[in-house]
C-alpha cells in the first residue's frame, strides 16, 4: 500500500512542475496604422499613437511673402552730435561735467581763465568811450549848424560858413556811426565768451549747445589750452537714433526715403521696432556691393545707443495665408511636406512651400488653406509609418 502511494506520487509531482513551467501564450499586438493607395496614414480608433499626436488648425494671418533683411548697428544722428571747442585760449579751471552725464541746453561745462577776456572787456570800455565822444560831437555840430543857419538868414555871416557847418555836422555824423560800429563789435566778441557788456568777470563759462549726453571729455582742470579748434567734449542728443544698414545693391530699389521699416536689435530679442528711412547713400561700396541706408528710430528712454548690432527689414507683397508652427513641416525626399488630417485619424502628406521661419512659425504659400487642420506635433510618427 505505501509502495503504491509512492508510485501514483511522483507522476503526480511532475504533472505540476511542468504545468508550472509552461509559458504564457503570447500577447495580441497593437494595432498598426496602414498607408492606403494615397499615402494618407491610417490609424486605429484603439490606437494609443493618436494619443502622441496633436492637431491644430491652421491659423491665417497677413505677412509679406518677399522681405529684405540687412545687418546693421545704431548710430547718433550726426546733425544732433556737438564737439564742444574753446572760445578763447587759457586755463581750465573747472569741469563740471562727466561721461555719461545728461546735460540741458545752456547748462555750463566747464570755466576757463583767459587773459582775452581782459582784453576783450577793455576794447568795449574803449568803444563805448569813443561813441559817447562821437555823439558829444554830433550835438555840438547840429548846435552849431543850427545857430549859423540862423545868422546867415539874418545876413550876419556868409555863405561859406554854412557850407562848412554843413561838413562838420556830416562828419560828426560818420563819427557817431564808426563808433557805434565799433562798439557793436566789442558786444559781440564779448557774446562769444558768453559774458554781458561791463561784467568784471574775468572767468569764461563754456555751456552745452544742446542737450544730450556727454560721450567723450577730452580736457581736465588746469590744463592751459591754446587750440580753440581742438574738441574738449562731444555731446550727442539720442533722443533719436539711425538703425544704418549695408543693403546689396541687387534689391536697393525695394528701399525708398520716407518709407516704414521694421528694425530689430540684439540687446532686445523678440521686440519689433518701428522706424522710418531717411537717407539713402548715393555711392555703392565697391567691395561689399552694398548701399547704406539710414533709418531714423525714435529713442526717448535712451535706450538705443550707438553701436548695438541688429538689424533692418523691408517687407513687401503682404498675403493673407496659412501659419503652422515651424515642427509642422517636415523634409522628405526633396520636398517640404504637412501632414493634414483628413478625417479622425486618417492623415494626408501634402506637399508644401513656405516663407521665412518668425518666431517659431512658417507661412504656407501653397498647398493648404483656411479650414485645414494639420499635425504639429508628432508629425515623424506619421512618417515612419509610410
Amino acid at each position: 500500500m505505501t509502495c503504491l502511494s509512492r508510485s501514483a506520487f511522483v507522476p503526480m509531482v511532475c504533472l505540476l512542475f511542468a504545468s508550472c513551467n509552461k509559458p504564457d501564450p503570447p500577447s495580441a499586438a497593437p494595432p498598426q496604422p496602414v498607408v492606403d493607395q494615397a499615402g494618407a496614414v491610417h490609424f486605429p480608433p484603439d490606437s494609443p499613437q493618436l494619443s502622441r499626436i496633436k492637431v491644430e488648425a491652421v491659423t491665417m494671418k497677413r505677412i509679406a511673402l518677399d522681405q529684405v533683411i540687412a545687418p546693421g548697428k545704431i548710430e547718433a544722428n550726426p546733425n544732433r552730435i556737438s564737439r564742444v571747442t574753446l572760445p578763447v585760449a587759457g586755463r581750465i579751471l573747472r569741469v563740471m561735467v562727466g561721461i555719461g552725464d545728461a546735460v540741458a541746453q545752456g547748462q555750463p561745462l566747464l570755466t576757463v581763465e583767459s587773459p582775452d577776456v581782459g582784453a576783450a572787456n577793455s576794447a568795449y570800455r574803449q568803444a563805448q568811450a569813443r561813441l559817447g565822444e562821437a555823439k558829444a560831437q554830433l550835438l555840438k555840430a547840429e548846435s552849431d549848424q543850427a545857430r549859423i543857419q540862423d545868422l546867415f538868414a539874418g545876413r550876419a555871416v556868409a555863405q561859406k560858413e554854412v557850407v562848412n557847418a554843413q561838413a562838420t555836422l556830416a562828419q560828426a555824423k560818420a563819427d557817431v556811426e564808426q563808433a557805434q560800429a565799433a562798439s557793436d563789435e566789442a558786444v559781440k566778441r564779448l557774446q562769444i565768451f558768453n559774458l554781458k557788456p561791463g561784467d568784471p568777470a574775468q572767468e569764461v563759462i563754456v555751456r552745452a549747445p544742446l542737450p544730450g549726453k556727454v560721450l567723450e571729455i577730452a580736457v581736465a582742470a588746469g590744463e592751459y589750452r591754446t587750440d580753440t579748434s581742438a574738441p574738449l567734449m562731444t555731446i550727442a542728443d539720442l533722443s533719436t537714433v539711425f538703425m544704418a544698414a549695408d543693403v546689396p545693391e541687387s534689391v536697393i530699389r525695394l528701399f525708398e526715403t520716407g518709407e516704414e521699416v521694421t528694425i530689430r536689435l540684439g540687446a532686445y530679442p523678440g521686440e519689433v521696432l518701428e522706424g522710418k528711412v531717411v537717407q539713402i547713400a548715393d555711392t555703392v561700396d565697391a567691395a561689399t556691393r552694398t548701399i547704406r541706408v539710414r533709418a531714423q528710430l525714435a529713442n526717448p528712454t535712451g535706450r538705443f545707443r550707438p553701436d548695438m548690432f541688429g538689424e533692418i527689414q523691408h517687407d513687401e507683397n503682404f498675403q493673407t495665408v496659412p501659419i503652422v508652427p515651424a515642427g509642422a513641416v517636415i523634409q522628405s525626399d526633396m520636398r517640404s511636406l504637412v501632414f493634414r488630417e483628413r478625417s479622425q485619424g486618417v492623415f494626408q502628406p501634402v506637399t508644401v512651400t513656405f516663407g521665412r521661419q518668425i518666431d517659431g512659425t512658417v507661412p504656407i504659400t501653397s498647398g493648404l488653406k483656411a479650414g485645414d487642420r494639420v499635425v504639429v506635433d508628432g508629425a515623424m510618427l506619421l512618417r515612419g509609418s509610410r
